[in-house]
């Protein structure tokens, strides 16, 4: 992406509304904005800033104002998620799927929506197995950004940007775990005796398949470090 791009979606990403619902066709904020100032985007794909939000990505593209792509969902007032705790099974999919940590609770245990943090993205509600949770309008009569503020929006993209850091960290605490592992594994079967011929095959057998593993979790690792850089 060549400087002024990267500059534009910087700009496009700050008129954003952060709700990272995903309704664009991307996979969050950023990535939309890197997409329309790639030309590879729309300016008017953004549901939750409707009317209004195109109007200020269009007044800094220097383009007409035009209605929203109904194709991308339609502009409504803004919803939280309310989980129906009765129904609740505690499975966690709804706190996997919350693009800003906004569900609290824990595997078999019941789960809630702090309201004040919810974006109103949907997310949360196609995996739901039970089906407890409703989205719930919080803004009637209101809708784009007179339904959502930038604070609001700032404190979304901040709270998005930390789950990211916490998923990322999380999925290198757990490779180094399994690195260590195999590593235990491979010095377990180097110490083993083999003394025919068949066991000796067989230990080497054992060595190749974790050597191999090994590589695998090097490869991984050095990938998700040049994607970070990039």
């Amino acid at each position: 992406m060549n400087p002024s791009a990267s500059m534009l979606a910087d700009q496009l990403e700050d008129l954003l509304p952060q709700t990272q619902c995903t309704k664009c066709g991307y996979p969050d904020c950023r990535a939309y904005a890197v997409a329309i100032a790639n030309g590879e985007a729309l300016y008017n794909q953004c549901p939750p800033g409707g009317a209004q939000g195109v109007a200020r990505l269009a007044t800094l593209l220097g383009k007409p104002v035009i209605p929203l792509n109904p194709v991308n969902g339609n502009e409504r007032p803004r919803p939280v998620a309310v989980i129906d705790e009765s129904l609740c099974i505690g499975c966690t999919l709804c706190i996997q799927a919350c693009p800003v940590d906004a569900i609290v609770g824990a595997a078999k245990q019941m789960h809630t929506v702090l309201p004040q943090l919810c974006t109103g993205c949907d997310l949360c509600v196609p995996p739901c197995p039970v089906d407890c949770i409703a989205m719930v309008e919080v803004t009637p009569g209101r809708t784009g950004w007179d339904a959502w503020s930038q604070p609001d929006a700032d404190a979304a993209r901040t709270r998005y940007a930390a789950r990211g850091e916490r998923l990322q960290r999380e999925r290198e605490e757990n490779d180094a775990r399994l690195a260590a592992k195999a590593a235990a594994k491979l010095r377990e079967v180097e110490a083993q005796s083999a003394a025919t011929p068949d066991e000796q095959a067989e230990q080497q057998r054992k060595k190749a398949i974790i050597a191999a593993a090994i590589e695998r979790a090097r490869i991984k690792k050095e990938e998700m470090a040049a994607r970070s850089k990039a």
